[in-house]
């Protein structure tokens, strides 16, 4: 099941109250945003969900607190409280106009933001139960961001159906995530099982998917269940499905369209009810006209079609993200690391080309490289964290030979990408199958990356 968060809009711009307000609400286990001027605020409230309590101070740098309100659908909003130290008439009547449901002069005391958080919790827990699917949460796919709640509408109407799904989007977007939360709300009863589809040796894609008898050909010692089989009454992800051998892509077609497979060297049918994902990074269209994919496969996967997208279409999404995993890694540690001022800055303002998977490794190495429980992320100089590209002077040859420098390309991009080989071979401009090719000649030759 969805679990939702109590989501917090901090706007206020007096930092110092701001840094510890934002920490206390963290801890309580909330999800923050936080702005210190109008224009700030109010980006907020475009990119992110309505808030399940506001605290908004009305003397800001670039105008009054109560601008905000006016871009915001106060129904749709959770408790708003304004904070004041210079009240007067004029904002309390404004105020009491636009729905606010409290005006508190400065300071507020501890004891009150504790009964505001609580009620923000119990209002979040009510819009769980009444939609499952609102909250920040599907599946394991975070996000507060308009694009992300779209994103989980999508979910939640496909999920029930028999429909094909095709999930594209970039490197480290989630698109296994958006697999997962698709089966998990589907309510099929059967298992969830994922192929990477470039990963598998074209000689025996057939027998993965498909299964063979015992004797169908060398090696085949014993009887095997592909994973179409092992997927019935579940879902079965095609990872990087453009990458699959055109032969096996005609025999794909002819399951999707009768949903009766035969194992390699069987003479019988099985019909398998099972629900197909396919994913890829690379643009399936480009595929086509390239002549890797056939246009008939596109178009019968593509029933459906969900972008998962990039971190930098997110907004504070990022923000959150990395809240949460550096949460994750303070209570697995017993620490009460946080991020620094520069690093939320940063957070908030790098693109992350390698989407949330660079984010959870940045976040991973910033944490572990904390002094005084301060997580610094802003003064990484290492490009496999920053995702930098390095100059191509940087460049140093000292004597190898082409292949040797072919390995260390190699383990590079694997290193930037965390080990994922699709991407790297993405970073490289080769396929899939070279890059695993490449890695089983080095294990063989005792040169394991």
């Amino acid at each position: 099941m969805a679990q939702a968060a109590p989501s917090v809009l901090l706007v206020d711009d007096d930092h110092t109250f701001l840094s510890s307000a934002r920490d206390y609400a963290t801890l309580k286990g909330c999800e923050v945003h936080t702005a210190s001027t109008v224009r700030d605020a109010m980006r907020t409230v475009e990119q992110c969900a309505p808030p399940d309590l506001m605290l908004l101070d009305l003397s800001l740098p670039d105008g009054s607190g109560l601008d905000v309100l006016d871009r915001l659908d106060s129904r749709d909003c959770g408790e708003i409280v304004v904070l004041t130290g210079d009240p007067g008439v004029d904002t309390a009547v404004r105020a009491m106009h636009l729905r606010v449901d409290d005006y508190v002069i400065k300071p507020m005391r501890g004891g009150y933001f504790d009964t505001l958080l609580q009620r923000a919790t119990r209002r979040a827990q009510s819009r769980l139960l009444n939609n499952p699917l609102a909250s920040s949460q599907c599946g394991d796919l975070l996000g507060n961001s308009l694009i992300m709640r779209r994103l989980f509408k999508l979910i939640e109407r496909v999920a029930p159906t028999d429909n094909t799904v095709l999930v594209h989007g970039e490197s480290g977007t989630g698109k296994e995530l958006v697999a997962r939360a698709l089966h998990q709300y589907s309510g099929r009863r059967g298992r969830f099982v994922a192929v990477n589809c470039g990963a598998v040796p074209a000689d025996l894609v057939g027998s993965q998917l498909f299964g063979h008898e015992r004797g169908s050909f060398t090696g085949a010692i014993r009887d095997h269940a592909g994973y179409f089989e092992q997927a019935q009454g579940g879902t079965l992800l095609l990872d990087e499905f453009t990458e699959m051998p055109m032969a096996m892509q005609t025999y794909l077609l002819r399951v999707l369209e009768t949903r009766d497979i035969t194992r390699l060297g069987g003479r019988t049918k099985q019909h398998v009810d099972v629900r197909i994902v396919a994913a890829c990074n690379r643009d399936p269209i480009t595929a086509v006209r390239d002549g890797v994919l056939r246009e008939d496969l596109y178009y019968r996967l593509a029933d459906f079609p969900i972008e998962a997208p990039p971190l930098r279409a997110r907004g504070e999404d990022a923000q959150m993200l990395a809240g949460r995993f550096l949460r994750s890694l303070n209570d697995d540690h017993g620490t009460r690391h946080a991020f620094s001022r520069e690093s939320e800055e940063f957070i908030t303002h790098y693109a992350w080309p390698g989407n949330v998977r660079e984010l959870l490794h940045a976040v991973r190495r910033a944490y572990l490289l904390a002094e005084d429980g301060k997580v610094e992320l802003a003064a990484y100089p290492d490009p496999a964290v920053l995702g930098a590209r390095s100059p191509r002077g940087d460049l140093q040859w000292s004597g190898q030979t082409l292949e040797e420098l072919e390995r260390e390309a190699i383990e590079a991009a694997l290193a930037r990408c965390g080990n994922d080989k699709t991407h790297a071979a993405r970073m490289l401009g080769v396929s899939v199958k070279t890059i695993y090719n490449k890695l089983v000649r080095y294990k063989k030759e005792g040169l394991d990356t």
